[in-house]
């Protein structure tokens, strides 16, 4: 006679837990998750809290130092960044480029470094990361262009890419 058994099992991956009805030579034939929500109901978990999470939040300062040249870029990339999800509280890994043409002032790299280390503890999700540390680079240095990448290693099959750029008003597009 074929063996049943109930048993609540947790997913690997979310920690969920299920609630196995009936196993038949160890595979299930029907699983439900406990809490019986469809998917749609589960994103209106996220609050308005959460995606402000770590938006304004106070970082060291990105100091500067004078430019001497003109009509140049420079890309610096940070391959270690990591930042913590709001909601779940779990870490956020990637690798952060940064990319810009300078006008008077050039990113100090030290005190970069410093910047990007404080988001090792903050809750942000990593769209707002990556959009915050442009904000911040073109507030420190006033560059003629900039463009944040941030290429977040994969989670839970999905591996997200997010681009955020500025393009200095003042600054006609002919002197670019």
């Amino acid at each position: 006679m074929k063996e049943t058994r109930e048993k609540a099992l947790r997913c690997t991956t979310c920690r969920r837990a299920f609630h196995v009805g009936a196993m038949l030579w160890g595979r299930s034939v029907t699983a439900r998750p406990l809490t019986e929500r469809p998917y749609s109901q589960k994103m209106a978990e996220y609050s308005e809290q959460h995606a402000q999470s770590g938006i304004d939040a106070e970082l060291p300062e990105i100091e500067c130092w004078p430019n001497q040249f003109p009509g140049y870029d420079i890309s610096i990339s940070m391959p270690e960044f990591t930042s913590i999800c709001p909601k779940t509280g779990l870490p956020d890994f990637g690798t952060v480029h940064i990319r810009y043409r300078p006008d008077k002032l050039c990113l100090e790299l030290k005190s970069l470094k410093g910047y990007f280390q404080a988001y090792r503890n903050l809750g942000i999700f990593y769209e707002n990361a990556v959009n915050r540390i442009l904000r911040d680079v073109v507030k420190a240095c006033r560059p003629v262009s900039a463009k944040v990448t941030g290429e977040f290693n994969t989670r839970g099959g999905m591996r997200a890419v997010i681009e955020a750029e500025y393009s200095s008003p003042s600054i006609p597009s002919s002197n670019r």
